[in-house]
């Protein structure tokens, strides 16, 4: 323990010394006749016990516990003044200061020693309630991070699940997962929510496990017949995802439901319209058709990037929310460095020509 001795007696800082060191013969003591150079070096090295008297030249006690108490020993030190027994109004200035106790002039050093080893019994409770508090958050913490990587693995595989059906590759996954963290963050939404799109967006066509082969995989354009059991895909997603008690798999869900449909009420599967479509998933759906877009396919070759600039250019307001297609192009830079980090593989035939 430390203690700090504030005092411009000679006399009284060496009596308090003495009882304090009888108190706890282990504590680090420290006397200070100047009540400055007391502040500095508590500033340094906070203690966990400050005896102060009231009455000093240049600077008084109820000053020194407030320079005390706003900035160097915080609001948990013990501070106990030293006060002449008819200074009543002098103790309560110091007690709405936030002074603990007091020690009343002429000095009872057996009063004093118990009142002293109350304040650092207390101090080492509070210091142990502190050391235990920290405990208990880092294993939060490390409860927190063990269900986040779970999660985080659950995702990857029911992405991996739906990729494994879909022929769409593993690099648009991630390229669309980093566009829609890119608009996010364009758009100003905290940090934390970017982070948590990134995550979430993977799973957007999970619903896609739950449809026939023969459709998903069907080189040519669908019947009608088809589109509607293609569509289904949203909803399936939805109902393989809803519920969680993860906040990125929620996300997931909400995700999946909602971004395919259309800023002007032309989308499925619910045919929500403007604002009534969830940002997450009119966010996803300028990120997911511009890489769907300029990404070749076995049944399909890849746009230009400027044909799918304009593609979104033209759909803002009818297919795209205009504030997600414009933060996205704002975003151009970023863009095509993504599209650079998580490029497609050649196939060996090489990719088919626009």
């Amino acid at each position: 323990m430390r203690i700090c001795v504030i005092d411009d007696n000679d006399i009284n800082l060496s009596l308090l010394r003495q009882i304090a060191g009888a108190v706890d013969g282990s504590a680090e003591i420290e006397t200070f006749l100047s009540p400055q150079e007391a502040v500095a070096r508590c500033r340094e090295a906070p203690p966990d016990l400050v005896i102060v008297d009231f009455l000093m030249p240049g600077m008084n006690g109820h000053e020194v516990v407030t320079a005390l108490r706003t900035g160097i020993a915080g609001a948990d030190v013990p501070i106990v003044m030293v006060t002449a027994s008819e200074e009543r109004s002098v103790r309560q200035r110091a007690l709405d200061l936030g002074v603990t106790d007091f020690i009343v002039k002429p000095i009872e050093p057996a009063e004093v020693k118990a009142r002293l080893a109350n304040l650092l019994a207390l101090r080492r409770s509070h210091l142990k309630l502190m050391d235990r508090a920290q405990d208990l958050d880092q294993e939060v913490r490390r409860a927190t991070r063990i269900i986040a990587e779970r999660d985080e693995e659950l995702i990857i595989r029911l992405s991996r699940a739906a990729e494994f059906r879909d022929p769409e590759t593993g690099a648009h996954i991630s390229r669309m997962a980093h566009f829609s963290r890119l608009i996010a963050l364009e758009l100003g939404l905290p940090e934390e929510w970017c982070d948590r799109i990134l995550r979430a967006a993977p799973m957007h066509d999970v619903g896609k496990l739950g449809i026939p082969d023969g459709i998903l995989l069907k080189a040519g354009p669908l019947d009608p017949a088809e589109t509607e059991i293609m569509r289904r895909h949203a909803r399936i997603g939805f109902s393989i995802l809803d519920g969680s008690g993860s906040a990125v798999i929620r996300l997931g869900a909400e995700i999946a439901l909602s971004h395919h449909e259309k800023f002007d009420g032309s989308g499925y599967p619910s045919g929500l319209q403007g604002e009534a479509i969830p940002l997450s998933g009119r966010i996803v759906a300028v990120a997911d058709v511009f890489d769907a877009l300029t990404s070749a396919r076995p049944y399909k070759a890849a746009w230009s990037l400027d044909r799918a600039r304009r593609y979104l250019e033209d759909s803002r307001g009818s297919h795209f929310d205009p504030a997600c297609v414009d933060a996205f192009l704002r975003v151009w830079p970023q863009v095509l460095a993504v599209r650079d980090r998580f490029a497609d593989p050649l196939p060996e035939s090489g990719l088919p020509q626009p």
